[in-house]
């Protein structure tokens, strides 16, 4: 089976720089170099397809443009590229969102994924009418899920649960096909909750012994329901003809990390209610710039501004693909990528590391011609 290759759409602006923001912490203006146009956002898009990516993930909250609006309108501009939305199930009633998604497939062919964010911050939720602590979050998101299942299937549903009441719900015309569902979480509600629901189970980029936990935790939550789910990691990439070139561009943006602004990000991010978040900042011991790579070409500096996804794979092309390949082996099948800046970082990426693992036979272009597999690094000797 090919491994699943998803890109990002920085619906938050894009630069050179790393773009500060995210769990809490306000966007920073280097998200302004490359505003989050359509234009701009459809760029990467169609390079995306081009070079072989499944789909792109958007991200949700207060930082960047709305994720259903922005995919959208971009998906006119691009022919098979699927769109993983992230959404928070709180904002919008699940019968609402269940209609949201079939319109989705309808008008884009079949193009739409759901990443489901039940929110990890409370200042955040709060500020878009949302009261409720983060178990009875996770306990909402459990009914939500179970409300949409059911409506995706054509059922009638009724519910009076402990937080979501529907009578009568219907759909007039199910999904085709129905959305998978992407879920992530490492606190034991979440789990439990990504059991019973998801189809694919995403984790931050962390080291491989600790993925490896995750996959045998969740695998075992789900057995226990006769379900089986499928697992991606997102990570940021930074990948060139050489190693010496990679962590050259990793050292870079280091550098430009000013240390007034770590230490406000990483004071924010210490405020999380995210289990995952604290997983992020335990990489980097909550701010600190040494020992930053936390496992062979796996390095923890992008966490140093950003809140989420913290962490990149930075090497050559092979050394890149051999890591690919070790959380392979763990049973990783999905990668959901970025890098800055998304377009460029896309084709270092496309047409530096896919080719490798199509030639290990773990990768195959999704449309299916040989042809599509490029080789040639378009920046090569910029570093």
């Amino acid at each position: 089976m090919s491994l699943t290759f998803h890109w990002f759409l920085p619906t938050n602006g894009d630069s050179r720089d790393v773009v500060v923001g995210g769990h809490g912490s306000p966007a920073t203006t280097s998200g302004r170099d490359r505003p989050p146009t359509v234009a701009y956002l459809s760029q990467i898009a169609r390079a995306a397809e081009d070079l072989g990516f499944v789909g792109a993930l958007t991200p949700t909250g207060a930082w960047c443009e709305d994720a259903w609006l922005t995919t959208a309108m971009v998906s006119r501009h691009t022919e098979r590229l699927k769109f993983l939305v992230a959404f928070r199930p709180g904002f919008v009633s699940p019968t609402l969102a269940a209609q949201m998604a079939a319109t989705f497939q309808r008008h884009s062919g079949g193009r739409l994924l759901l990443n489901v964010v039940t929110g990890g911050e409370s200042q955040e939720q709060r500020a878009y009418g949302d009261f409720l602590d983060k178990d009875a979050r996770y306990r909402r998101t459990d009914e939500f899920l179970d409300v949409v299942r059911q409506l995706w299937k054509g059922k009638a549903v009724d519910l009076h649960g402990e937080h979501l009441r529907v009578e009568g719900a219907r759909l007039t015309r199910v999904p085709e096909p129905v959305p998978e569902v992407y879920f992530g979480g490492s606190s034991p509600v979440a789990g439990e909750v990504a059991a019973r629901h998801a189809d694919v189970y995403l984790t931050w980029g962390e080291p491989p012994a600790q993925v490896a936990e995750k996959i045998a935790w969740i695998r075992g939550l789900a057995a226990r329901r006769n379900r089986t789910l499928r697992f991606g990691v997102r990570l940021h990439v930074i990948t060139r003809d050489t190693s010496a070139q990679a962590w050259a561009e990793a050292d870079r943006l280091l550098d430009g990390f000013d240390p007034q602004t770590v230490r406000a990000v990483q004071a924010g991010l210490a405020r999380s209610e995210s289990e995952g978040q604290r997983r992020m900042l335990a990489l980097h011991g909550g701010g600190s710039r040494e020992r930053l790579e936390i496992h062979p070409n796996l390095w923890a500096g992008i966490g140093l501004v950003r809140g989420g996804a913290g962490t990149a794979l930075v090497g050559s092309h092979d050394e890149v693909a051999d890591r690919v390949e070790e959380y392979q082996a763990l049973g990783i099948d999905e990668f959901v990528l970025s890098g800055y800046p998304h377009l460029e970082e896309a084709y270092w990426f496309g047409e530096g590391v896919l080719p490798r693992l199509a030639a290990r036979g773990l990768w195959r272009h999704p449309s299916g011609d040989p042809a599509a597999v490029a080789s040639a690094v378009p920046f090569a000797g910029t570093g």
